[in-house]
């Protein structure tokens, strides 16, 4: 990933981060463990990319593992707003949920190199900082989960397994990351429509 990647879209990425040190030390974390793996970096690597010492790096950052749960948090915050959102929306359970997957797609694909160090590097935070991340995934399955049970309550929605069903469409999302490359045919738009085709499907929606 390049900077670039974290320089467009929502507001201004990570504007969260201050002072501006620290927000850049942050973008250099991100690329360096989304190319070469979390236990693979240095904080040499990260301070080397940010163009600052490595004795820079620790004003701002005690530790490499307390600059991964920084991304996390960010990372894991800004994806339960999304899902929120949907979830509390207006409108059928089948517009609601087209729209979690969408925004959730979107955003995975947009912020592809964040979301591959969110979601790949979940071991290598401490017991805590793990807990804590994992708390807040529990969130955003309940968000989904209430989405589909909310289908089925009304009948939109043919889901004999929610619990399964809701791992499943948040697995479908998630692995976009993984695959998606800007420079390929399709836009992060174009993947969000698809993924919320999907889930549709997935739920045997009556649309």
């Amino acid at each position: 990933m390049s900077t670039a990647e974290e320089t467009r879209g929502e507001d201004t990425p990570w504007s969260e981060v201050t002072p501006e040190a620290a927000r850049r030390l942050l973008v250099a974390a991100v690329e360096a463990f989304a190319e070469r793996g979390y236990h693979a970096t240095t904080t040499r690597d990260i301070a080397g990319r940010a163009g600052m010492s490595p004795a820079a790096l620790y004003i701002h950052y005690k530790t490499k593992e307390e600059l991964l749960h920084r991304i996390s948090r960010i990372g894991h915050d800004r994806a339960l707003r999304l899902l929120e959102a949907a979830a509390d929306g207006e409108g059928s359970a089948a517009g609601r949920l087209a729209d979690a997957v969408r925004s959730f797609v979107h955003w995975h694909a947009e912020r592809h190199a964040t979301a591959r160090v969110v979601q790949n590097e979940l071991q290598a935070l401490g017991d805590e900082h793990r807990a804590e991340i994992l708390d807040l995934r529990r969130k955003s399955d309940a968000m989904v989960r209430r989405i589909i049970n909310d289908g089925v309550e009304a009948g939109e929605f043919d889901v004999p397994d929610v619990p399964g069903t809701t791992l499943a469409v948040l697995s479908l999302c998630i692995d976009v990351a993984r695959w998606f490359n800007a420079q390929g045919s399709r836009t992060p738009e174009e993947v969000g429509t698809l993924y919320a085709g999907l889930a549709l499907r997935m739920v045997g929606a009556r649309v």
